[in-house]
This record gives C-alpha cells, structure tokens and sequence, in this order.
C-alpha cells in the first residue's frame, strides 16, 4: 500500500510538473483504506490537484456507507487536508445529482492518474454485472459519470463511465485476497465485458499495473 502511494505520487507530481495541475480518481471500499492514508503524507501541491472518487454511494455524507465520509477520514488529512476534493454530493436522488457532478467531472478531465479496485464478481467502480445501465455506463459514448441501479444493492450509485476510466493516464487495480486474485484469472479469459466489467479497464489504452497482496 505504500509502495504504491509513492508510485501515485510520482505521477502526480511529473503530471503537475507537466501542467501546473493533476488530477486523481480513487476507489472507495476498505481496502484502499492504508493506500489512502499513506498517500495523505505525500509531499505535492495538492491545492492544485483534483481528487474525486471513482464512484459514491447515494447516501448522505455521514453515512457509514458513503465513500466521502471513507476518503475524509483517509486520505484528506495531513499534507493531502488542501487538495481539491471533487464531491459527489449525495442528496436529493441519483437523477438530481448528475448533472452537477458531471459538469464539475469534465473540468477536471482526462484523468492523470485512477486507482480502482476489483470485487469478486468481477465489478469495479460502480459497474457491476447485471446493472440495467451498465451497457450504456460501457459503450464509447457514454456520459461521464452514470447513475447506477445495481440489483442487490440497498442505494443506487453514481459512477465514472468506462470512457472516463480508460482515457486516463495511468491506472492501478489494487487487489487483496485469494478470492479476488481468482476473479482476476477469470476476468483476464476471454470475453464480454458486460460479464466482467474490470475487462474494459484491463484492455484500456494507457498503461494498467495490477498490485495484489495476500
């Protein structure tokens, strides 16, 4: 998780370097939870960097589910508390909310660096299998950001669409654990991507590193 924190940060840096600014899209979910937190120490011109989540739950901010609350208690402390958090502002309904944030997305488009992660059915962000959007959140055309109706799932989610995630600059798929190692060997198989939503990311254009701990 450190390691690749230093890592985010480098291109972070060389990104604003480039540019005089950057860009960063992050998952929410425990597992990132120590990446998160070590790239907070990071020593970078995080006023003039744009952090937004991959995806967020729609629900309030102070709700133990809410990604936000997640990256508040994460990332968005230490050297990293003045970075420029892009919220998802959770209130008011999925279809209320997307035209907000996917005006405020666009500004900070392409994405310097993405670091998603992966379940074990294959899902990542909020592009989950089975989704009535999904097809729509996969296809060339799609909007940046997506709302999603998951079947299963207690609230509905808004995503970054697969357009958004593959024409970033770099991306990361941080993986822990026996069983989301073997969704990765059946994700890397051949086929659709509406069977295994990570298969659009793994094929994206730019350069893809998959981490994977015990």
């Amino acid at each position: 998780m450190r390691g690749l924190a230093e890592l985010v940060g480098d291109q972070l840096r060389a990104a604003h370097a480039s540019k005089g600014r950057a860009s960063l899209a992050v998952p929410g979910g425990t597992t990132p939870g120590p990446f998160l937190t070590a790239l907070s120490e990071a020593d970078l011109d995080w006023p003039e960097i744009t952090v937004m989540l991959t995806d967020e739950r729609v629900v309030p901010e102070y709700s133990e589910r809410s990604n936000t609350r997640l990256l508040r208690e994460t990332l968005m402390r230490n050297a990293a508390a003045g970075a420029n958090l892009l919220r998802f502002h959770a209130i008011g309904g999925a279809d209320f909310l997307l035209d907000t944030v996917r005006e405020r997305v666009a500004e900070a488009l392409p994405l310097d660096v993405t670091v998603l992660g992966m379940g074990a059915d294959m899902h990542t962000a909020s592009l989950f299998p089975g989704t009535p959007e999904l097809a729509a959140a996969l296809a060339g055309t799609a909007p940046d950001v997506v709302a999603m109706h998951p079947p299963g799932q207690p609230e509905a989610r808004l995503t970054l669409s697969a357009p958004v995630l593959r024409g970033s600059g770099v991306i990361h798929i941080l993986l822990t654990g026996a069983e989301k190692l073997a969704a990765l060997d059946r994700a890397l198989a051949p086929g659709p991507a509406e069977e295994a939503p990570i298969r659009a990311i793994l094929d994206a254009p730019c350069p893809v590193t998959v981490h994977y701990a015990d």
